[in-house]
């Protein structure tokens, strides 16, 4: 009896071996033909578009790349998807597979530029304005990966180096200095600080960057601004004070010097207009403005006099 046992033990044991050896290869086999398959699944959507055969061959070459470098196949289906929904020609498609591929090649997140595209698909926004975000997204990836590698090659220990690059990258995209973010970087990371922590005062850095265009200045001034701030820090927690400082001051004199607007270098009121996406603020206003408070007078007309300096009442305070 107890040899029968021992038999059955063995036996059980061995057909339990057998299933999971079946089971993994299972799985090896189906990783093998994954690719193929999901080929056929874009190469079905493609083929309800309008597409040329040419054309189609073109975007699931490149989809394949993409499926082979570790691009998630849901991500370049959605991009697919929505792209013959949204009648997006396909070279237009082909430019933006392009970029993440060439960004996944460096070794970059994509993550934040596959984001970005499925945004704009939401915002109806026209191919050239998809285009143009994600290549500035992906420049400023590769610009953040620079202060990154810049610090580790100075011996700092920087933990998450994926998500750094993707905070610093955020904050470029708000047009905060690239100087001021490797200075946060390496002083931030010597001094002991957290990713957390240093994402927290990066966020406040985009906040005070972002508030400076609204009060007028260039990018010029900013960095200038940025630049003075962090010469009189001597860590990490007087920085964003003294640039707020700093900018306060600017703020102030800008508006006495131009009569109660901020001026920039130039004389012109030049106010950035931000997106909800927080997109790098696009700059408006390329007509200088008039800041005397004088209308335009008629050929030939004497024009009327000013009120007297000490009779001005003062402009209400601006909110």
């Amino acid at each position: 009896m107890k040899l029968k046992k021992n038999k059955n033990k063995i036996i059980l044991s061995l057909l339990t071996l057998l299933a999971i050896f079946y089971f993994a290869i299972s799985i090896f086999s189906a990783e093998t033909v994954t690719i193929d398959e999901q080929i056929e699944q874009l190469k079905s959507i493609i083929d309800s578009s309008s597409y040329s055969a040419f054309q189609s061959r073109m975007i699931l070459n490149t989809a394949q790349d993409l499926l082979e470098l570790g691009i998630p196949f849901e991500d370049t289906k959605n991009i697919i998807e929505n792209s013959v929904e949204k009648s997006l020609d396909a070279y237009s498609m082909k430019k933006v597979f392009d970029i993440i591929l060439e960004t996944q090649q460096d070794g970059l997140p994509t993550e934040p530029l596959i984001n970005k595209v499925n945004e704009g698909f939401a915002k109806n926004a026209n191919k050239s304005a998809i285009i143009s975000v994600i290549s500035t997204k992906a420049e400023n990836l590769k610009k953040a990966n620079e202060i990154l590698n810049e610090a580790l090659q100075e011996g700092l220990e920087i933990n998450g180096e994926e998500e750094m690059v993707g905070i610093l990258a955020d904050s470029l995209e708000n047009d905060v200095p690239q100087e001021s973010l490797s200075w946060l970087l390496k002083t931030g990371t010597s001094e002991g600080k957290s990713i957390e922590e240093i994402s927290e005062i990066s966020e406040e850095l985009s906040y005070l960057s972002l508030l400076a265009y609204d009060s007028g200045l260039s990018s010029e001034e900013i960095s200038l601004l940025f630049n003075k701030a962090i010469d009189n820090s001597s860590n990490t927690e007087d920085m964003c004070e003294n640039i707020q400082n700093t900018l306060e001051t600017e703020i102030s004199t800008a508006k006495i010097e131009g009569g109660g607007k901020p001026s920039t270098s130039t004389g012109s009121a030049i106010t950035p207009t931000t997106t909800s996406s927080g997109e790098t603020p696009i700059i408006g206003g390329e007509t200088p403005t008039q800041e005397t408070g004088e209308a335009p007078t008629e050929t030939g007309s004497e024009p009327e006099p000013s009120t007297p300096p000490a009779e001005e009442t003062p402009s209400p305070p601006e909110n």
